[in-house]
C-alpha cells in the first residue's frame, strides 16, 4: 500500500511541475501556424530553442485532391531579428536531432535554422506512396510553402543552402522561386544532363589528381580484379554477415564495387597512399575495397531509393567505364546500370526528362542571383558541376569557388584563407 501511495504522489508531483512549466512564447507561435503540428522541443547546445515539427504539404501541388502528408522540419532559434537559414536537404533530416547540430552558415552569421527533410524520405513519406509525385517541382513547392509559413515568424533575411543533392535543390529552388530568399549557397552540387552524364568517366581517367595517382588507382582496380577468384569468397562472407541482398549476382556486384572504387576514393578525399602495395595479402586488399567502395551502395532494400527514382527521371547520375578492367570482367556493358542495380522492376519505367537541367542552365546563364557555389577540385561530382562551364566574370553577384585538392567535404570554413575571407565578406554584404 505504501508503494502504491508513493507512486501516486510521484505522478501527481510530476503533473503539477509540468502544469506549472510555462510553454515558451516561440513554441506557442510555431504551434499556432496553419498546417503545423506535433511541435516538440529538442535538446540543443547551439540555439536558444530548438523544435521538431510536421508541416502539412500537398502530395501533388498541381492537384490538391491527391491528399497531403507531414514534412518533418527542425527549427533552431537564435532570435526573431536574426537571419534564417533554410536547409534544402536532399535526403534525411535525422542528423538535425543531434543536440550539437548547427549549420556552417548559422554559426557564421548567428542565424536561425529551418532544416527541411526531403519528401519521400524517413518521416516525410506520403501514405499511400505514389512515386509519380516524387518530383523536383513538387519538392520545390514544399520548400516554397515552408518559406511562406515560417516567414510569418522569421522576418529577417533568408539564406537557402544545401550540400550535394541538397546543394542541387538549393540551385533548383533559387531558379524556380528566385525571390524566396536573399542569398543562396550551394555546396558540391552537380547539375547532370543525363542518367549517365558522361563527364565523370573522362574526369577520372584523364583529369583528376596527377597522372601518377591515376595510374596507381587503375593498377589497384586491376589488382582487385586479378584477385577476384580469391576475394570473392571473402566478399560472399561479408555480404552474408551484413545480410546484404542485390538485384544482380554477387560476381557482378563485386565488379561494380571495383568500378565504383576510383569515384568513391576521390569523392571523399581518401589519400591514394592508402592503397595497398601489390605484395600485400588478400585480406589487406579486401579490407581496402570494403573501406573505399563497400557493396552496401548496391543493396536492396535501399534507403536512398527515393533519390534513385529521381536520378533516373530528372536529376541524372554518372556512368562507369569498363576500360580499366575489361580484360577481367564478365560485364558486357554498364549502360542502364542505375535502374538495373538500384531500382525494383516497378520503378524502372520512368524515362529521363532533361527539362530541369535545361531550365536551370538557362537561369544561371541569363540571371545573376546572389548565389555562391562551392566545389572540391578532386571531387568527381565537380565534373558535372557549374564550375566547369558557368562564366561568372561578367556577373556582379554569382560566384563559383573551387577548393584546391578539395573533395566532397569542401566547405567555407576549410577553404584557403583568401577564399574564405572573400566568401564571408560577400555574404556579409548581401545580408546587410
Amino acid at each position: 500500500m505504501k508503494k502504491l501511495t508513493l507512486s501516486i504522489l510521484f505522478v501527481l508531483a510530476a503533473f503539477m511541475v509540468s502544469a506549472q512549466t510555462p510553454i515558451p512564447p516561440f513554441m506557442r507561435q510555431l504551434s499556432a501556424l496553419e498546417g503545423v503540428s506535433d511541435v516538440k522541443p529538442l535538446e540543443t547546445t547551439r540555439f536558444k530553442e530548438k523544435y521538431v515539427l510536421k508541416l502539412e504539404q500537398q502530395v501533388d501541388w498541381k492537384t490538391q485532391s491527391k491528399g497531403t502528408f507531414g514534412e518533418r522540419l527542425i527549427v533552431g532559434l537564435k532570435g526573431l531579428d536574426r537571419p534564417t537559414v533554410i536547409v534544402t536537404e536532399g535526403y534525411f533530416a535525422n542528423y538535425g536531432l543531434n543536440p550539437n547540430y548547427e549549420e556552417e552558415l548559422s554559426a557564421l552569421f548567428d542565424a536561425n535554422v529551418v532544416l527541411c527533410e526531403y519528401r519521400y524520405f524517413a518521416e516525410s513519406v506520403p501514405q499511400p506512396t505514389n512515386w509519380d509525385y516524387m518530383t523536383v517541382d513538387n519538392s520545390l513547392a514544399d520548400y516554397h510553402h515552408v518559406r511562406q509559413v515560417l516567414g510569418q515568424l522569421f522576418k529577417g533575411k533568408w539564406i537557402s543552402t544545401g550540400i550535394s543533392k541538397g546543394g542541387q535543390t538549393t540551385m533548383f529552388y533559387r531558379a524556380t522561386y528566385p525571390d524566396d530568399v536573399d542569398v543562396s549557397v550551394s555546396y558540391v552540387a552537380p547539375l547532370n544532363r543525363a542518367v549517365e552524364d558522361g563527364r565523370h568517366e573522362k574526369f577520372l581517367a584523364k583529369q583528376v589528381g596527377t597522372k601518377e595517382e591515376r595510374k596507381t588507382i587503375k593498377t589497384a582496380m586491376q589488382e582487385l580484379m586479378k584477385r577476384k577468384p580469391e576475394l570473392l569468397e571473402l566478399f560472399r562472407e561479408y555480404n552474408a554477415t551484413h545480410n546484404y541482398h542485390f538485384y544482380l549476382s554477387e560476381e557482378d556486384i563485386y565488379d561494380y564495387c571495383v568500378l565504383e572504387y576510383p569515384f568513391a576514393l576521390w569523392q571523399w578525399g581518401t589519400p591514394v597512399s592508402t592503397i595497398p602495395e601489390l605484395t600485400a595479402d588478400n585480406q589487406t586488399w579486401f579490407n581496402n575495397l570494403m573501406e573505399v567502395a563497400s557493396p552496401d551502395y548496391f543493396i536492396y532494400p535501399n534507403k536512398y531509393m527515393p533519390f534513385d527514382v529521381q536520378a533516373s527521371r530528372e536529376l541524372g547520375y554518372y556512368g562507369y567505364s569498363l576500360k580499366p578492367i575489361k580484360k577481367w570482367t564478365s560485364l558486357k556493358s554498364t549502360k542502364g546500370y542505375l535502374k538495373e542495380i538500384m531500382l525494383p522492376d516497378s520503378l524502372r519505367g520512368y524515362d529521363f526528362d532533361p527539362a530541369l537541367y535545361n531550365r536551370t542552365v538557362k537561369f544561371l546563364k541569363e540571371e545573376d542571383p546572389t548565389h555562391i557555389f562551392i566545389y572540391g577540385e578532386i571531387d568527381p561530382w565537380s565534373a558535372s558541376g557549374v564550375c566547369t562551364w558557368l562564366n561568372c566574370k561578367k556577373k556582379k553577384n554569382m560566384k563559383v569557388y573551387v577548393q584546391p585538392r578539395g573533395s566532397h567535404k569542401a566547405r567555407i570554413n576549410n577553404m584557403p584563407d583568401d577564399m574564405r575571407q572573400e566568401i564571408v565578406e560577400k555574404l556579409t554584404k548581401w545580408l546587410k
